[in-house]
């Protein structure tokens, strides 16, 4: 009988200047390079994160590169625009078309019916680009140098995701416990570590207690409405700001314990098994402080440039016909692009991570004693580089 081992709780190792600073340089070199550098940004940060997740002493390995990212980005484009150049072609087939001023009430009704129907066309590809993005992010991660992998099935998810949303939105939201349980059970069902295979196991009917403070939100906005009809005036405001502040938070809360929820129902190799316990106080602090961080550093840094700017206007002779110098304005427009960067390094910083930090750290392998018996997994050469989720900016979150 084979001993049992002790539980591997993960650790989180970053720290917040150094993802900072890189988040701020490679965001400079990405502004610098017309965006074409945004590849190797975003692999230069996984690379710092992956590091930074740890069991038991053993950390994850980012072993994706800039370039296949870009490669694959360039092959999506490509296959992208003849996607669409033959949707508009069959809608002008049918006498609709984005592109034409309307002239009639019948044309802009069609110019309207074409522009949704070229939004819904794109939606099986932007299905299909969540699922292939995180193919390529499993294919490219090791850990204890055994490679995560997934199967093909990007199509699969597509038209499940279509189908699921459907069901959503005519049930008003009633069925969204389902289809997060069945998506996440599709890609986790071919997702595998080495020669160990993942299984979402749990009932999607589960997720139904999470989705409490959604239907408490749902309440009190109703409320509003009872208000509304009594014609209560200014009282009317009370419960559709709660509400909807209610519903937001809900949507939070469902969120965090729909992972913690599908975590510890997921089960490596018929044994291995897990535990997550996320706050969603935790989170939502996290968020909410960093929110507030960035948004007084930034409301100061671009008062402080926009005092100087109006000072420097103030002190130019326009009598004279003279132009505001250029260096004022070559400074004014560094500082903006500066501030932008730094607001999206501070986001990384301030937000990102330390959510990250924290769902990590809630994360525990429970039954650890089946890892050792799993072996390495061929290359799968199958996975792209997130193209096409890199040309709809989807998954674009590290």
């Amino acid at each position: 009988m084979i001993p049992k081992a002790a539980p591997i709780d993960g650790r989180y190792l970053g720290e917040g200047t150094p993802i900072f600073r890189l988040a701020f340089i490679t965001s400079l070199l990405t502004l610098l390079t017309l965006g074409i550098y945004r590849f190797w940004a975003k692999t230069r940060i996984r690379k710092y994160i992956w590091s930074s997740i740890s069991f038991r002493g053993d950390t994850l390995e980012y072993t994706g590169t800039g370039l296949e990212k870009f490669l694959g980005f360039l092959v999506a484009i490509v296959i992208l625009a003849v996607y669409l150049a033959l949707v508009q072609m069959a809608l002008f087939f049918f006498g609709m078309s984005m592109f034409t001023e309307p002239q009639t009430m019948q044309e802009a009704i069609a110019q309207i019916a074409a522009t949704y129907i070229t939004i819904f066309a794109v939606a099986p590809l932007w299905f299909f680009a969540i699922y292939r993005a995180r193919r390529y992010k499993m294919a490219r991660t090791r850990w204890r140098g055994i490679r995560f992998g997934m199967e093909s099935g990007a199509w699969g998810y597509a038209l499940r995701s279509i189908g699921y949303w459907i069901l959503t939105v005519s049930t008003l939201g009633l069925l969204l416990p389902l289809q997060t349980f069945k998506l996440e059970k599709y890609m986790t069902d071919r997702s595998w570590y080495g020669n160990a295979q993942f299984e979402q196991q749990g009932d999607w009917k589960k997720l139904y207690g999470a989705m409490k403070h959604i239907f408490i939100g749902i309440g009190i906005l109703a409320l509003g409405v009872v208000f509304a009809a009594m014609d209560l005036g200014a009282l009317v405001m009370v419960p559709m700001v709660v509400g909807y502040f209610w519903i937001t938070v809900g949507f939070v809360y469902f969120r965090v314990r729909a992972f913690a929820y599908m975590a510890e129902h997921k089960v490596l190799d018929g044994e291995v098994q897990f535990a997550s316990n996320p706050s969603t106080g935790t989170v939502m602090t996290i968020v909410i402080l960093g929110g507030i961080a960035i948004g007084v550093l930034g409301a100061i840094f671009f008062g402080i440039v926009g005092a100087i700017f109006t000072a420097t206007m103030m002190t130019s002779d326009f009598s004279t016909n003279a132009e505001l110098p250029v260096f004022t304005i070559v400074f004014v427009a560094l500082a903006y692009a500066a501030a932008l960067l730094s607001i999206g390094a501070m986001t990384l910083a301030l937000i990102t991570q330390p959510v990250i930090r924290h769902v990590v750290e809630t994360l525990t392998i429970r039954t650890p004693e089946g890892l050792d018996r799993i072996r390495q997994r061929i290359h799968d050469e199958g996975a792209d580089a997130e193209g096409f989720a890199d040309a709809l900016d989807v998954g674009g979150a590290i």
